[in-house]
């Protein structure tokens, strides 16, 4: 890893260079003390939108159409949209450049009949809560058979996830075999699944997840226990019962007949107190369990996997879906007798190599982990980033906040929050992003646009900026405009996201922003798309980019298959093409690129979680939790509170 130092020394040339733009070109006004250009442009402004109101007010339509009296009282209303085309042409930051956007966070008005409006339509592909209802009330086995993979395949999304499924076999007092488990030990295991915050989750989950794509709550884990000893309901029952943890039990009748032998065994009537109860599965594990399904006969086969089926139905009054190989052994032939008999998905085991149930070849050999690599896996489990979803404009603002602190890919780890609906902030001067994060309400960010390093306290940015932070649209340097071309502009309303190529004759407007998104309220310009419609980028789509195929350190946001925001971090060094790859892998739908290098910034709750102290920014792209995320314009952004003795000095 660089030292923050060094990258700092190359910050300045590699920054321009990576908007393509000439270190040398005049990027503001000379330097003077902040105070002194806040209060000249606020004095400024006040001016300028005093005279130009009258003017503005027949030109901007019957929406924002002042009288005279009004454009003098309630200057601050106004959408100077059409202004911008005078003032464009002195410069990023050059007075009066500002333009105020506040009418964007106004509240709509109702419109007439509003109270006999149509739902929006499912085509539309907006996620609101309105329609919430109207889903609700659709069968849900109907919606997922949508977008269920052809069975026994396993969906696309749930190979993202990785959840390890943990196979216990015997836990009793003391130990008898290698592989037993103390009731003390597996206790313990339940407090470092407690303590790890991983959610145990019940077989019926899993095979919506693997066959469907449906979410999963965080860190997921499943739990099962093969053979019905007779701990398993002495011991294993009751702690599952006082921690609240599904699990499956795998059963052969033939023990529970009495017609095997064994080191003990739950009775039928245990196994119907389990059955019971809805946080436990029961699933066959044959009638006799043969060590070697492979070995059997076809009619032999036949009776080990149905009539364990049929038996326990009858026994426990219960649906028996899922089929567990004893030792694990299985092939095609053993595999196809499964299917035949109705089971919907079988659990196996290998002693060569352990896998997640997403890395599995298909429903009928979902793989486990021994008990034994609890602590291994816990840091592994992970839910991935969502389903597919039929769509591309579908977007879910309304999910909790996650957080992925490092995900290890075979090229280099992420570390990604998703969730949330997100904003952005275009603060007054460059700081930490934690110190910017603090100042609102919103719950987590990453480091956003470029901007210009000329000045150390400089908030000027490269192209064109509209933050609901500020509710201000901040015209982009003309000088610099057309180099932006092509690249991602990032465009965020209350209720979606949309990339569209930067076009500097008509995007730096606040009409023309509006022009792409009626209701936007932020907007910016970033380095490149890293995915785009679905598809990672490849090379040629970064044209003159400075240093995209070069080893660094990246930030990137962008909204995932289940049309949530994502915002993150590389945890290492990685090219912006293999970064596309990586991301398109863990279901993003589209990916831009951020300032990266020396500025890649991640925050959480007030946490960094980067390993170094990054250059400071002074913008930022925010998630707010639900909670949080009413209105059009939710996020708070506090000022800075300026020192009194430090203002007057200032003149």
């Amino acid at each position: 890893m660089d030292k923050p130092s060094e990258r700092d020394a190359e910050a300045p040339k590699r920054d321009a260079e990576a908007a393509k733009i000439d270190v040398e070109t005049p990027k503001s006004d000379p330097e003077m003390p902040k105070s002194r250009k806040w209060l000249l442009g606020k004095i400024g402004f006040g001016c300028f939108v005093v005279g130009a109101a009258t003017s503005a007010a027949l030109t901007l339509g019957p929406r924002f159409a002042l009288s005279s009296s009004e454009a003098v009282s309630a200057p601050k209303v106004v959408g100077l949209g059409p202004i911008a085309q005078d003032v464009s042409t002195q410069g990023l930051g050059a007075f009066p450049g500002e333009i105020s956007a506040s009418y964007l966070c106004l509240p709509q008005a109702k419109p007439r009949h509003a109270d006999r409006a149509i739902p929006p339509a499912i085509a539309d592909g907006l996620f609101n809560p309105a329609l919430s209802n109207l889903q609700s009330g659709i069968d849900p086995d109907i919606v997922n058979q949508f977008r269920a993979a052809p069975w026994p395949n396993i969906h696309e999304a749930a190979r993202q996830a990785r959840v390890p499924i943990l196979m216990y076999h015997d836990i009793l007092a003391e130990k008898e075999v290698f592989f037993d488990v103390t009731v003390e030990e597996f206790e313990e295991h339940l407090e470092l699944i407690q303590a790890a915050e991983l959610t145990p989750i019940t077989f019926d989950q899993l095979y919506d997840h693997l066959r469907m794509g449906s979410p999963l709550p965080p860190k997921p884990v499943l739990l099962t226990f093969d053979d019905g000893y007779v701990g398993h309901y002495t011991h294993v029952y009751p702690l599952l019962k006082k921690y609240q943890y599904p699990a499956v039990f795998s059963l052969f009748t033939g023990k529970l007949d009495g017609d095997i032998v064994g080191r003990s065994t739950v009775t039928w009537e245990q196994a119907k107190e389990m059955a019971a109860d809805p946080l436990m599965t029961i699933a066959a594990h044959s009638v006799m369990h043969p060590r070697d399904l492979r070995d059997l006969s076809d009619a032999e086969l036949q009776v080990e996997v149905v009539e364990s089926k049929q038996r326990l139905e009858a026994q426990l009054g219960i649906p028996i879906r899922y089929f567990t190989y004893p030792e694990g052994n299985y092939d095609e032939r053993v595999a196809d007798a499964v299917a035949a008999a109705g089971y919907d998905a079988a659990l196996t085991m290998s002693n060569d190599r352990e896998w997640f149930a997403g890395e599995s070849d298909d429903l009928l050999s979902i793989g486990r982990f021994g008990q034994s690599q609890l602590e291994r896996v816990i840091p592994e489990a992970w839910e991935g980033l969502g389903m597919e979803v039929v769509g591309a404009n579908t977007f879910d603002f309304y999910s909790p906040i996650r957080v992925v602190e490092r995900l290890e890919m075979e090229e280099v780890p992420l570390a990604l929050i998703t969730g949330g609906r997100p904003a952005t902030v275009h603060a007054d001067s460059r700081y930490q992003l934690e110190e910017i994060l603090v100042r609102t309400n919103a719950t987590a960010a990453v480091d956003g646009a470029f901007f210009n390093l000329r000045y150390l306290d400089s908030n000027v940015m490269i192209g064109p900026v509209l933050s609901q932070a500020t509710q201000t649209f901040v015209p982009g340097n003309p000088s610099e405009n057309p180099l932006l071309d092509g690249r991602p502009l990032a465009l965020i309303s209350a209720d979606a996201v949309k990339f569209v190529p930067f076009d500097h004759a008509q995007h730096n407007t606040l009409r023309g922003i509006q022009s792409e998104m009626s209701t936007v309220t932020d907007a910016f310009v970033g380095a490149a798309w890293l995915v785009r419609d679905g598809k990672a980028q490849p090379a040629s789509s970064f044209g003159t980019l400075f240093d995209f195929e070069a080893y660094r350190h990246r930030a990137f946001w962008g909204i995932n298959n289940a049309g949530q925001p994502v915002i993150g971090v590389t945890k290492g060094r990685v090219d912006s093409v293999a970064l596309g790859e990586l991301l398109h892998q863990v279901g993003f739908r589209d990916a831009m690129m951020v300032d990266s290098g020396a500025s890649t910034s991640l925050t959480y709750k007030g946490e960094s979680l980067v390993d170094y102290t990054p250059r400071p920014v002074p913008h930022m792209v925010a998630l707010l939790a639900e909670e949080e995320a009413i209105g059009a314009c939710p996020l708070v952004f506090e000022p800075p509170v300026h020192d009194e003795d430090d203002w007057a000095n200032s003149f």
